[in-house]
């Protein structure tokens, strides 16, 4: 939260293969993960209580401290209540198994 511009609404955001040894790529597992992790209600009061631990952890500097505007705890909150912790997200994404030119955007996520 603290990268984006004041009033910010809006996030999309994009995957792609780079490239690397080979100029195609086979895409898969998305779905999968997304049944994993993303289905439902993935976001809890327990869960975020456990994040916000770890960013103390994770984010804390030797000298100056812990930042507390670093965990975004009210925007959590807010898709707890106003979403029953499901994830207001929108994912596009190519077919599974679809071979793909390196350079070319596999997947997008848009917040709704």
């Amino acid at each position: 939260h603290l990268q984006y511009p004041p009033g910010t609404t809006k996030v999309y955001s994009y995957f792609e293969s780079r490239g690397g040894a080979y100029e195609e790529v086979c895409f898969f597992g998305l779905q999968y993960f997304l049944k994993k992790y993303m289905v439902g209600q993935v976001v809890s009061a327990d869960k975020v209580n456990a994040a916000e631990e770890y960013f103390k952890i994770h984010f804390s500097h030797p000298v100056w401290g812990y930042n507390d505007q670093l965990f975004n705890r009210g925007s959590w909150e807010y898709i707890i209540k106003e979403h029953k912790g499901k994830l207001p997200v929108e994912i596009k994404a190519v077919p599974e198994g679809t071979i793909v030119p390196y350079k070319n955007v596999l997947f997008t996520m848009e917040n709704t």
